[in-house]
């Protein structure tokens, strides 16, 4: 009975916190949901088993038994002697762990935003691309030709190499399938496990050895999240997307936007998708000259299409199947398109009489969403800078290209991602915290000390604040996930201490006896709850698996923030909870 009360605040606090993770949307919720419902459900067994299974295990086993003999072990003295020490400074210690909350508001900036963690991968792509028209044939020679030069520049650094020449086929096509041709081919480059040769030294010892190679464009790819390296996606992180109607005035606003972002030095691969497309021969026909000769744009259209692809004119059985019988003229030339003829009953009316031919460039893509069509820039960026701190570069880069009126620059891919996920998993918190003093208040029958036990948290999240300030480590969701798990984690240990300060007020001893006595009997129980709390979330930090990128921000999100806390909920949760304590005294004998 001296500990119930504190097992089950703890354990109800721990499980609030996922409750609103379950409800969340999009790519947070999706990734975290089943985590969720996992953790609550193993906690909820866990508080049954510990309250009802432990002691009728323990009854039944040593029931008959012998009084058990004292066995020495690990004692911590004098603490309560320390907290009576500490208690005199309590408006020092009060004060300087304000200072240092504020501290780590001023270095927050510095740590950066993302999305999810970047990985060094041990795979990478090769993105070949030879002229518009160059045959199979071609492209595969040169393929061979560059796979010979990778395997000797990697040496035994290399695995394995994947080629694929010509466009992609199949359900898991990339959003460039389309555009892909005999002139185009990919190059997938697996390094060896047991070798220290990371993928940025591999790409640097191949474009050394590659050189300059005319007719050839040579696009490296690198996996930039640990998700994206688990799912094999290659999207690029960065997309800037340009809003409008007229084709024509979006193809000159990404080529503004391309070239005041090529400046950025940490952005590589920049690509947009209203250039590199396929050369085409452009028939603008004149509707009024055509219509002199009677003629419809559909009728000049199928005329001219006839004349280039063929007609089915019928059908023959071959092998005991029907195949179609095609008429085709020989191939024309460009030269030969001015002079073509079309008819319209006995009248014969050559192209250039009733149309203007050009050459023209297609666009490499055309997207659209609500109905307005988007030009976009992708480009990726080195793994050494965060999401949140390019975005502000490439703002500050565009910020001076003018706009026409219904125009607009958007930047999306991992960013708006990444704002997406940031308030949802924000949002998240504050419900967690809400709901985190509704069972404190509930369980105590009182608004203080709730409150009193809450301000663990902001000590906690300075810990975790102060690990990746310190590794050089990005914040993303996982971090955030971390932070929103020490919500329900970091209060336990001041709820420890607190349940037993109120109990031995309760059995007559005043304020600051309860504090010390406290202390001492609770420093035990939560140094062990804390080190082994910590000790099973250190392997989720270390280099086990293609997904520890993954798996390590969360770890070390909770063990910063505990470590913290758990000094804080020593040292300055009992000075908290004499001054508060007192106030409410003091309160409580006004008439």
């Amino acid at each position: 009975m001296v500990v119930s009360g504190a097992i089950i605040s703890s354990t109800l606090t721990t499980i609030v916190v996922f409750l609103p993770i379950v409800y969340l949307h999009g790519a947070s919720g999706a990734l975290f949901r089943d985590q969720a419902w996992t953790i609550t459900f193993s906690l909820l067994s866990s508080l049954v088993v510990a309250t009802l299974v432990i002691p009728m295990l323990f009854n039944y086993f040593y029931k008959n038994s012998a009084k058990p003999k004292v066995q020495k072990s690990v004692s911590i003295k004098g603490y309560g002697k320390f907290l009576g020490n500490v208690i005199r400074y309590k408006w020092a210690i009060i004060l300087s762990t304000i200072v240092l909350l504020g501290l780590s508001v001023l270095i927050f900036p510095f740590i950066g935003t993302e999305f999810m963690p970047k990985t060094e991968s041990r795979q990478f792509s090769l993105e070949l691309k030879m002229q518009e028209g160059t045959r199979l044939e071609r492209t595969s020679a040169a393929v061979s030709n560059l796979e010979a030069i990778v395997r000797e520049a990697l040496g035994d650094h290399l695995e394995t190499v994947y080629c694929q020449i010509g466009p992609s086929t199949g359900m898991l096509n990339t959003q460039d399938a389309l555009f892909q041709g005999e002139n185009t081919a990919s190059m997938k480059i697996i390094l060896n496990p047991e070798s220290n040769y990371s993928s940025t030294l591999a790409i640097e010892s191949i474009s050394q050895a590659l050189g300059e190679m005319p007719d050839l464009d040579i696009k490296f790819v690198q996996d930039q999240t640990a998700l994206g390296g688990l799912l094999g996606t290659d999207e690029a992180p960065l997309v800037i997307e340009i809003h409008g109607e007229d084709l024509d005035v979006i193809e000159g606003l990404s080529n503004e936007v391309k070239a005041a972002v090529q400046a950025i030095p940490e952005l590589y691969n920049l690509e947009a998708s209203m250039e590199g497309g396929s050369p085409e021969v452009e028939i603008m026909v004149d509707r009024l000259r055509a219509g002199i000769f009677n003629l419809t744009v559909s009728n000049v259209v199928s005329q001219i299409q006839n004349q280039l692809t063929g007609r089915q004119s019928g059908t023959i059985e071959k092998g005991g199947e029907m195949q179609d019988i095609t008429l085709r003229l020989p191939d024309k030339g460009l030269a030969d398109l001015s002079d073509m003829t079309i008819k319209n009953g006995t009248q014969v009316i050559r192209i250039n009489e009733i149309a203007e031919i050009r050459e023209g460039q297609s666009p490499k893509e055309i997207f659209r969403r609500n109905q307005t069509r988007i030009g976009k820039i992708t480009a990726y960026m080195d793994k050494d800078i965060a999401l949140d701190k390019m975005v502000a570069k490439v703002n500050q880069a565009i910020a001076g290209i003018p706009l026409p009126a219904e125009y607009k620059i958007k930047i999306t891919g991992e960013e708006e991602k990444r704002k997406e996920s940031m308030d949802a998993l924000s949002f998240a918190m504050m419900l967690s915290v809400i709901l985190v003093f509704m069972v404190l208040a509930s369980q105590f029958e009182s608004l203080l000390h709730p409150f009193t036990i809450l301000l663990t948290i902001p000590v906690a999240v300075v810990g975790s604040v102060l690990i990746f300030f310190l590794m050089g480590m990005t914040l993303n969701i996982m971090g955030i996930i971390g932070i929103i798990m020490l919500v329900g984690i970091a209060v336990n240990n001041s709820i420890l201490l607190v349940d037993r300060i109120l109990q031995l007020q309760k059995e007559g001893l005043s304020r600051i006896e309860a504090i010390q006595h406290a202390g001492q009997q609770r420093i035990r129980p939560i140094l062990m709850t804390t080190a082994t709390t910590i000790l099973a979330l250190l392997p989720l930090t270390f280099g086990f698996g293609e997904s520890t990128s993954l798996r390590a921000p969360m770890a070390l999100a909770v063990i910063g923030g505990l470590v913290t806390s758990t000094i804080m909920s020593l040292v300055v949760i009992p000075c908290v909870f004499d001054v508060f304590d007192g106030l409410k005294d003091k309160v409580s004998r006004k008439p």
